[in-house]
C-alpha cells in the first residue's frame, strides 16, 4: 500500500510564502514524475507543477517565477516553495506521484489528500 501525505498548508496574507511538502510512504521501488494541482471552489482542478526524477520542471504560467517545486528522492518528497502569493492562489493543494511498487510492476499514480491553502487580499 502506498499513501501520500501532504503538509504545510494555511492562511497567508497576500505576498506572503508558504511551502508544502508532500511524503510518499509504503512499498515503493520507483517514483516518477511528482506533481501539485489545485482545485479551487467552483474550479476544475489545474496543474500547478510537475519535477520529473531526473529534476526536469514545468510550471503552469500563473504561478512561474513565484513557486518552485523540488523533491528529495532519499526521503520521497516533493516540496512546492510559493512565494508573493496571491488571493487567486486560493485552493486545495493535491500532490501526485507516479510510482511503481516492483521492479516488474506496472507505475500507478497516486494522490495526497489535500491540503488547504488561503492567501486573504
Amino acid at each position: 500500500q502506498v499513501q501520500l501525505v501532504e503538509s504545510g498548508g494555511g492562511l497567508v496574507q497576500a505576498g506572503g510564502s508558504l511551502r508544502p511538502s508532500c511524503a510518499a510512504s509504503g512499498s515503493i521501488f520507483r517514483i516518477d514524475v511528482m506533481a501539485w494541482s489545485r482545485q479551487a471552489p467552483g474550479k476544475q482542478r489545474e496543474l500547478v507543477a510537475l519535477i520529473t526524477s531526473g529534476g526536469s520542471t514545468n510550471y503552469r504560467s500563473a504561478v512561474k517565477g513565484r513557486f518552485t517545486i523540488s523533491r528529495d528522492n532519499a526521503k520521497n518528497t516533493v516540496y512546492l516553495q510559493m512565494n508573493s502569493l496571491k488571493p487567486e492562489d486560493t485552493a486545495v493543494y493535491s500532490c501526485a506521484a507516479d510510482i511503481r511498487q516492483s521492479i516488474a510492476g506496472v507505475t500507478t499514480t497516486y494522490w495526497g489528500q489535500g491540503t488547504q491553502v488561503t492567501v486573504s487580499s
